[in-house]
């Protein structure tokens, strides 16, 4: 009577042990990214980088409106005003911290910038003593504000490299391009997309796209920030192309890449206690009776176990099997 007991005293007793946790959040790293070690760190331009022209001053540094809570749940438009320097043009038209930049007016041209590269692409357009007309949004309140452009002292501090991945759909790791990399690509300071890591099954390897690609536009829209690649690549279904800019070495081509998607590689099957089998990523394993029966396989070796105590396998060697044996 105890021993019949015991099954329905197990199942409660090992409730935890029978349940299968929850299903991941996230898919795992891809396997097979490449990323060179010399393509960790960003170029060493910073002596073309002084040589470069420093454009005008207004005295406003902005950041994506992505870092503000409050734009969790809003809509992304405009730059967020990070700071206003003191005495500068900005300061003088009455621009505050937390204004969101909507809209830019020079003489002839209204622009809407939603990244800092469109914002100091502005900057550095504009000429000294251009006026500019600024539509922001203070707390709701919709304000123009006006002011003129004086001419910059000195170059902004350099800003740090930010790397980005996209695993689902094309397998690649971007780096923001330095102020001379995207200035040469015609792009604001802080915009284009650097490959620096591409993953062995990634469809652009395909399309002949290489290490250290700058990508500038994305079926005909400026990467004002990798972010702006990886909307493009996420928005395609597999086997969907994207039309993109590219510059390589100081040359402009365009190039016709598709997107993928994941393999479908876990399966399971499960009867507690009687039947379990598992795949997942080349390795498979199947277990009958309580582990009477395991049988382990990879793509380089396989073991097979009896009552528990009975083992044999094989696998792989090390060397290549010699023609005609």
């Amino acid at each position: 009577m105890k021993c019949l007991l015991c099954v329905p005293l197990l199942f409660v007793v090992s409730g935890c042990s029978i349940l299968k946790p929850s299903l991941p959040m996230a898919p795992p790293p891809l396997v097979d990214m490449e990323e060179p070690l010399e393509l960790r760190e960003e170029p060493d331009d910073e002596a073309q980088r002084a040589a470069l022209p420093i454009g005008s001053f207004t005295g406003i540094y902005v950041k994506n409106r992505a870092t503000s809570l409050d734009a969790l749940t809003q809509d992304n438009d405009g730059v967020l005003v990070a700071r206003v320097v003191e005495n500068s043009p900005a300061d003088l038209a009455g621009v505050v911290e937390d204004d969101i930049i909507l809209e830019v007016r020079t003489a002839g041209a209204t622009t809407a910038p939603r990244w800092p590269s469109e914002w100091r692409a502005i900057e550095l357009a504009a000429p000294v003593g251009a006026a500019l007309t600024l539509v922001v949004d203070r707390a709701g309140v919709e304000r123009t504000l006006e002011l003129v452009t004086v001419q910059r002292a000195r170059a902004p501090e350099r800003a740090a490299a930010e790397r980005f991945r996209e695993e689902l759909k094309v397998g690649v790791v971007l780096r923001t391009a330095t102020e001379v990399e995207a200035r040469a690509a015609g792009i604001g300071p802080g915009g284009g997309a650097v490959i620096v890591g591409l993953a062995g099954s990634s469809p652009w390897r395909a399309a002949s796209l290489r290490y250290q690609d700058l990508v500038a536009r994305v079926d005909g829209v400026e990467v004002a920030h990798p972010q702006v690649l990886i909307d493009a690549i996420r928005a395609k279904e597999a086997g969907e192309l994207l039309e993109l800019d590219v510059v390589r070495g100081g040359k402009s081509l365009r190039v016709c890449a598709a997107v993928s998607k994941r393999r479908g590689e876990m399966r399971e099957v499960s009867i507690p206690f009687l039947y379990s089998y598992t795949y997942d990523r080349g390795r498979s394993e199947t277990s009958i009776l309580f582990g009477m029966f395991k049988r382990e396989t990879t793509p380089a070796a396989w073991t097979t176990r009896l009552f528990w105590f009975i083992e044999f396998g094989g696998g792989e060697a090390d060397r290549l099997a010699e023609e005609g044996s």
